[in-house]
């Protein structure tokens, strides 16, 4: 299923992949600012998968000179909000019903999230008229481990007519 998201990724995705991420990080913070003043990079982009880094960066730390809880929240939110928006018709309205972060250790150096869709997540999403559903999201530092548990509810529903 190709929405208006899916086709505009399509088409950056159909020129040469040195220009992947700088364009798909363009895109989306185009769309969503805050994105783009903490300085977000979208490193992938597919139906199934998406992948976002954030350096840490000054515009970005928190008073020990880790990233940001919220910052860490924002790459967590806007990846799993991307491969949810992925999927999602263009008839209806992606909207996120909550999110849970449990910061179980201090984050060292820049940080990675990937968020998943499972072919019966993006099935679900494609025949039912409206619904929700945790989006996988793992969100690792520099060290390589996981200091940030995350669940991301994403809902869908028709929008309203005018």
């Amino acid at each position: 299923m190709a929405n208006k998201l899916s086709r505009m990724v399509r088409k950056v995705n159909a020129l040469p992949s040195r220009f992947h991420s700088f364009l798909l990080t363009k895109l989306f913070t185009s769309q969503v600012k805050f994105a783009g003043t903490a300085k977000l990079k979208i490193e992938q982009i597919s139906h199934e998968q998406v992948v976002v880094s954030l350096a840490n960066r000054k515009r970005v730390q928190n008073h020990i000179g880790g990233i940001h809880a919220v910052a860490a929240a924002l790459a967590a939110e806007s990846a799993s909000g991307i491969v949810f928006g992925m999927n999602v018709p263009d008839s209806h309205l992606p909207l996120l019903k909550s999110m849970t972060m449990q910061y179980t250790r201090r984050m060292q150096g820049a940080i990675r999230v990937e968020a998943n869709l499972t072919d019966a997540q993006r099935e679900s999403i494609s025949r039912d008229e409206k619904g929700d559903l945790l989006v996988a999201v793992t969100l690792t530092d520099e060290s390589g481990q996981q200091p940030i548990e995350c669940q991301m509810n994403w809902a869908w529903t028709p929008k309203k007519r005018k």
